[in-house]
């Protein structure tokens, strides 16, 4: 899986980088067809402090696109929010399009 890290206000560190590739390791597990994924890291001046920081995630599945954010006062939070929240949308995906109806032989 390709993952293009992108930034406003914020210089993406070689740890921030691991973190995500972490946490999409995780959803990897769950579901092996992820095609790419892009990361959109924020670092705004809101009056709110736990809406400074925030991380989007989309993430390209074969025929489908994925698309979670978070904020949160700490940026790695904020990315442990959004992986959570694809992961849950990457395991309904998943048992969407997977056949649950078995046919019934009928004699």
């Amino acid at each position: 899986m390709n993952l293009k890290i992108n930034s406003r206000h914020v210089e993406v560190t070689p740890a921030m980088r691991t973190h995500l590739e972490t946490g999409l390791a995780k959803i990897r597990k769950h579901f092996d067809h992820v095609l790419d994924a892009s990361a959109f890291l924020v670092v705004d001046n809101a009056k709110e402090k736990s809406l400074r920081q925030s991380a989007e995630i989309t993430l390209h599945l074969k025929g489908k696109e994925l698309f979670a954010e978070a904020h949160n006062a700490d940026l790695y939070h904020a990315m442990d929010a959004v992986v959570d929240k694809l992961e849950r949308q990457v395991v309904k995906h998943k048992e969407k399009i997977q056949d649950h109806h078995h046919e019934k032989h009928f004699e």
